[in-house]
């Protein structure tokens, strides 16, 4: 007999060489193509890479909520130099990882079971970049969007770090969200939205200021080669999120 399966408890899906991980039908939370894993399907996960415009040589990238893994692959594979950690709460999910093709853990990969929030709050400057993607059935947790949760997120980060966050939540609810890391970073937030689907994707710096635009262009065309996304795309959106944000002064030709 089937076993029933547990509210809210993740399950995987498969049709036309595609993996995909739900929480419910209409919950899509990661989609996987068996014949080429690191590829980033969703068109959020291509946003929320834009934080390499930022941070383009980050040490270590945190992540909390791990998924299918499709950002754990792809910043396996394109970020070579970087040390990647994922925090995830729920086991369940954990356990699938082998479906997903998630690397092993190894000397620069690793998952962890844990809760996000207290991981976070545990860890202060321990990462340049923290990207957020972290749902359960119900949507965004409270624990991963209060106030007291960015204020640790902003601590967690080295200086110059960025915050790369999925928010897929109403528009009050993403609006409010967006208020409360304004609170938590001197940077203020860049919020842009993704190409399909209702997600937005909020850009935060552990810093007063941003990379100017004509850095954030000159980072697009030298990163192009190494990343499978259309960074200058992306450099086009952030200039225009950034309207009237405080820029850094360039630095000498050759600098990223």
């Amino acid at each position: 007999m089937r076993r029933r399966r547990r509210p809210g408890e993740p399950f995987v899906c498969e049709q036309r060489g595609e993996v995909s991980l739900h929480f419910g039908m209409s919950a899509l939370q990661s989609r996987m193509r068996r014949s080429d894993p690191a590829r980033l399907l969703l068109d959020y996960t291509r946003a929320l890479m834009s934080f390499v415009l930022v941070q383009p040589q980050p040490e270590h990238i945190v992540m909390i909520g791990l998924g299918g893994g499709s950002i754990a692959k792809y910043c396996y594979v394109h970020l070579p130099h970087s040390r990647f950690t994922a925090v995830e709460i729920n086991p369940d999910v954990i356990a699938m990882r082998g479906q997903f093709a998630v690397p092993a853990d190894d000397a620069r990969f690793r998952v962890i079971e844990a809760d996000g929030a207290q991981w976070v709050r545990e860890h202060p400057q321990c990462c340049d970049a923290l990207l957020l993607d972290g749902f359960d059935e119900g949507g965004l947790p409270d624990a991963l969007s209060s106030q007291e949760f960015y204020d640790a997120c902003a601590s967690a980060l080295r200086h110059g770090g960025v915050l790369a966050s999925n928010l897929w939540a109403p528009v009050a609810r993403r609006d409010a969200v967006i208020q409360r890391m304004r609170a938590s970073f001197e940077s203020g937030v860049a919020a842009l939205s993704a190409e399909q689907g209702e997600n937005t994707i909020a850009l935060a710096r552990r810093a007063p200021a941003w990379p100017g635009p004509a850095l954030l262009h000159r980072r697009a065309r030298e990163l192009g080669p190494q990343h499978a996304l259309d960074l200058e795309a992306a450099a086009r959106k952030l200039e225009l999120a950034l309207q009237g944000a405080a820029f850094e002064p360039d630095p000498l030709p050759g600098a990223v």
